[in-house]
């Protein structure tokens, strides 16, 4: 038997070949991380503040907007003050902590677009008994199980990866922990945790891929059955921001875990898009064609200010 030292912390790479641009990057995944929380927070004012948007659709968009501003915090702070030139360094807790949050947040935004999903199939092809499918009842049980589900999965995947013996390289080839960076660096085989691991991923995000596009298969034959030009396109457009935000999430998950490795860099440049840059997209995207938001919005905004001047 070797002896060999347990280990207490890893490493931080960052992004591989930003030497020298550390403040440029620092400003822009500033600015992206301050637009996320700043136009997530302004949806969920918009939501809570107007009882307009206290339906089924922007009950979920609510928990994904809460989604989005948790999301980056799970990463970006750490790597904002590396590029700062703080420690790179995270214990092994810590490391475990960001594996957990990033896959129980990740697995809780696929759920919530196969829910949101569910809920324009009701309100498209169910119109008259869409407030008797989608209650407050279901609602909230779909958002439990959604919740608790993603704690069960990340529950999975954090005990296999870290169940596993760290005792000999602790870099870390990437700004955060993840399943592909951290099951290189344990020293046994690792063989079943991969398997387990990446199957489990697999099947949730294609279970929910098959489930979204079943209801969208039966949401466009429903709108093309609809006589009236103007009635399919309000439909089509009720549709597009979910749409938008489901390519905005299932491309990076593809290119990460489905595709082949090709190389640390790009790795890191698509983890960069899914953790810093798609957040920040969501709040524009719900918002620039979405009227009521708008409107609840800017009545939010001026009460506001009117409270403040008074």
């Amino acid at each position: 038997m070797w002896n060999h030292t347990p280990v207490t912390e890893f490493l931080l790479m960052g992004i591989p070949y930003t030497k020298g641009l550390e403040n440029v990057f620092f400003v822009l995944f500033l600015a992206f991380y301050l637009l996320t929380l700043l136009g997530n927070l302004l949806i969920l004012l918009a939501i809570l503040t107007s009882s307009t948007l206290h339906t089924p659709m922007y009950f979920f968009l609510g928990n994904l907007s809460v989604f989005d501003i948790f999301f980056p915090s799970v990463g970006s702070p750490q790597m904002m003050l590396s590029l700062m030139g703080q420690s790179r360094t995270i214990s092994y807790q810590g490391c475990a902590c960001q594996l957990f949050f990033y896959h129980f947040l990740g697995c809780t935004e696929c759920f919530l677009y196969t829910v949101m999903a569910y809920d324009r199939f009701a309100a498209i092809c169910h119109p008259l008994r869409y407030t008797v499918i989608m209650n407050r009842r279901v609602c909230t049980v779909m958002t439990l199980g959604t919740w608790m589900g993603s704690c069960l999965h990340a529950s999975v995947l954090t005990f296999l990866i870290f169940k596993l013996p760290y005792c000999g390289p602790n870099e870390v080839d990437n700004f955060f922990c993840d399943i592909l960076v951290v099951l290189p660096l344990a020293c046994a085989d690792t063989s079943v945790a991969q398997t387990v691991s990446f199957t489990n991923v697999g099947v949730v995000a294609l279970l929910c891929f098959l489930l979204i596009l079943a209801s969208y298969t039966r949401i466009v034959i429903s709108i093309l059955k609809i006589s009236s030009p103007e009635g399919r396109r309000r439909a089509f457009s009720t549709c597009s921001a979910h749409l938008t935000s489901i390519l905005l999430f299932y491309g990076p998950v593809v290119l990460i875990y489905l595709w082949p490795a090709s190389s640390p860099w790009l790795d890191s440049v698509v983890q960069v898009l899914n953790n810093i840059v798609t957040p920040s997209l969501n709040p524009l995207i719900y918002t620039l064609r979405n009227k009521d938001v708008k409107l609840a919005l800017r009545k939010a905004l001026l009460r506001g200010v009117y409270t403040c001047g008074s």
